[in-house]
C-alpha cells in the first residue's frame, strides 16, 4: 500500500528542469536522483568539471534557492504538504531511516524523498550526534519534548537492566507527560525509541542501554545469557547451546557454548554441565560446603528445609544432599530432626 499519491521522480523533474544544464546535473548527482542512484561528493563533481568544491557547493546552493523560487515548485507543495502531513502522522519527529524506508524501500525514491526535505522550509533536520541518529521534524515543540525525554530515559536505567517493551514505552510516556493525546500510542513511541543512539532493544525486544552487553550481543556467551535469563531456571550447557540455534538462528556448537560459560563470571556451574545465572544468587562450592554455609547462616533445620535451601542456591540431585547431609564427620542431627554442622 503506497505511502504517498505522488510520484517522486516526475515531481523532481517538474522542479529542476528550468535550472541550468550543469547546475541541473549538480543537483541530480549531489542528491542521488540519477539512476544510477549514488550520491556523488562534492570533490567527485569538482573534478567533472574541473571546478573547486567550494565552487560545486557555491552552484549547489544558488540551484536549490532558485527552485524554491521557481513556479513550477509552488505548483507542487501539495506534494511537500502531503510529507508533512505523513511526518506528523508518524510522530512529528522521526529518524531519517525510518521514514525513508516507510516510503518505500527502493533507494533512489529514497533520495528523491530526502532531496524534498532539503528543499522544503516545513522540515528541520537534525544531524547525527552521540544521542540521536539523523532525523527530522516540523514541530520544534515536540521535537525538544522527545530528545529531552529521550535522555532522561537514559539516565533513568542502569547498565545492567532490560526492560520489557511495554514496560518501556510506559516509562518513556512518564517522562512525557505533556505529550498531547494524539501521540500517545505504542507505534509512535517505538518510533521515537528508534532515533535514539543511546538506548537500544536486544534480539528477543528487551530494552536497555544501547552499550550494554545484554542488549549489543555479541556473540556465544551474550546469546546465552538472554536464552538463560528467559528460561529462568538452570540449564545444560546442550539445551543452552540448541536454545540458541533455536531462536536467534545462530548454529552454536556444544563445545564451543560449554567453554564459554566456563569463562564467564555471569555464570555458574551448579551441577554436571548445568549451568545458573550468578545473579540468581547460585554458588560455587560441593554439596557438602553450600549446606555448610546455609546451616552456619539460617541455624538448625529439618532435612526437607536444607534440600530446599541448597537447591535454591545450587543444583544437586537430592540424594546427593541427604547423603552428604548424614555423614557425622560433618553434620550432626538433635533430637528435634533438626541438623547443624558439626
Amino acid at each position: 500500500m503506497p505511502t504517498i499519491s505522488f510520484k517522486p521522480k516526475q515531481i523532481t523533474k517538474k522542479i529542476t528542469s528550468h535550472l541550468p544544464n550543469r547546475a541541473r546535473d549538480i543537483i541530480m548527482n549531489r542528491f542521488g536522483l540519477t539512476t544510477e542512484a549514488s550520491k556523488k561528493t562534492l570533490e567527485e563533481i569538482g573534478k567533472k568539471y574541473n571546478i573547486t568544491r567550494e565552487r560545486v557547493r557555491q552552484i549547489e546552493d544558488s540551484a536549490m534557492a532558485l527552485i524554491k523560487k521557481s513556479e513550477a515548485y509552488k505548483r507542487e507543495q501539495a506534494s511537500f504538504d502531503e510529507l508533512k502531513a505523513l511526518i506528523i502522522s508518524l510522530g512529528s519527529i522521526v529518524a531519517e531511516h525510518e521514514f525513508l524506508s516507510h516510503i518505500s524501500k527502493d533507494p533512489t525514491v529514497q533520495n528523491h524523498i530526502n532531496f524534498y526535505l532539503t528543499l522544503g522550509d516545513a522540515f528541520k533536520k537534525h544531524r547525527e550526534d552521540n544521542h540521536f541518529h539523523t532525523r527530522y521534524s516540523v514541530s520544534d515543540e515536540v521535537a525538544s519534548m522527545v530528545h529531552d525525554s529521550l535522555k532522561k530515559l537514559y539516565t533513568s536505567l542502569g547498565d545492567e537492566d532490560l526492560i520489557p517493551e511495554s514496560e518501556m514505552i510506559k516509562k518513556f510516556f512518564d517522562q512525557m507527560k505533556d505529550v498531547s493525546d494524539q501521540y500517545k500510542n505504542e507505534e509512535i513511541a517505538r518510533r521515537w525509541l528508534s532515533m535514539s543512539k543511546t538506548i537500544a532493544k536486544n534480539p528477543l525486544g528487551e530494552w536497555g542501554r544501547a552499550s550494554s552487553k545484554n542488549i549489543r550481543t555479541r556473540g556465544v556467551k551474550d546469546y546465552a545469557f538472554l536464552v538463560m535469563r528467559r528460561h529462568g531456571s538452570p540449564m545444560h550447557f546442550r539445551e543452552v547451546a540448541d536454545s540458541i540455534s533455536k531462536i536467534f538462528n545462530k548454529k552454536t556448537h556444544y563445545a564451543t557454548c560449554h567453554n564459554e560459560l566456563i569463562k564467564d563470571p555471569r555464570f555458574v556451574l551448579v551441577g554436571r554441565g548445568m549451568y545458573a545465572l550468578a545473579e540468581w544468587g547460585y554458588k560455587v562450592g560441593t554439596a557438602r560446603e553450600v549446606i555448610a554455609d546455609i546451616l552456619k547462616k539460617d541455624g538448625p533445620m529439618n532435612k526437607d528445609d536444607v534440600v530446599a535451601k541448597v537447591n535454591k542456591e545450587r543444583y544437586f540431585k537430592k540424594n546427593t544432599i541427604l547423603v552428604n547431609l548424614i555423614n557425622p564427620k560433618y553434620f550432626k542431627k538433635n533430637k528435634n530432626g533438626l541438623y547443624s554442622v558439626v
